[in-house]
């Protein structure tokens, strides 16, 4: 188990504002209607894996606070509180779950790679569980309905983001790892 430390480096900064660009710049393409598909999961399910929890948490926020005050950095290229309060911001809140959830099962379990999927199956269910209970308020829909519009659609291309994130997220924390080592 390691130790919980109070301060973030300096390395931890910038790998924390770098994941939070890189969603921005990946999240805003995508496909779909009401619930967009997109490649901002994979980006989030590689940060909240290889990152430590706190700063896999800290670049969602970021991209979150980014994108509420307007940034164009969700679906689409749109930005606004508009749409974190909207039809589809469950699933945009439900980010930062998906991030923590992730993030610490794969702290707490790093050299195991069924802790990775675990994890980042785990956090697809908190993000999906939020997400769609907000749709259904916002939208009037049955869960029946709110389902086959905002999950089943995209459960074949989560089941891909896992995979190919549970790869690579662990092998990007082994060279962070050494890269702590080296500079360390």
């Amino acid at each position: 188990m390691k130790t919980i430390r109070s301060r973030i480096t300096i390395r931890e900064m910038v790998f924390t504002a770098l994941f939070a660009a890189v969603l921005c710049v990946v999240a805003p393409f995508s496909l779909g209607v009401p619930v967009p598909l997109s490649f901002a999961t994979l980006v989030i399910y590689i940060a909240a894996g290889s990152l430590s929890w706190k700063c896999g948490v800290l670049s969602v926020v970021l991209y979150v606070m980014l994108g509420a005050v307007g940034l164009p950095v969700f679906s689409n290229f749109r930005g606004g509180f508009h749409m974190v309060a909207g039809l589809t911001g469950g699933y945009i809140i439900g980010y930062i779950p998906l991030a923590l959830a992730t993030g610490v099962i794969t702290e707490m379990f790093e050299k195991k790679i069924w802790a990775h999927v675990f994890a980042m199956v785990i956090g697809t269910i908190l993000l999906y569980t939020i997400g769609t209970a907000w749709f259904m308020l916002q939208s009037g829909n049955s869960l029946a309905v709110s389902l086959a519009l905002c999950v089943t659609p995209f459960l074949i291309g989560d089941v891909l983001k896992i995979a190919v994130a549970s790869v690579t997220a662990p092998k990007l924390r082994n060279a962070l790892d050494a890269l702590d080592r080296v500079s360390g």
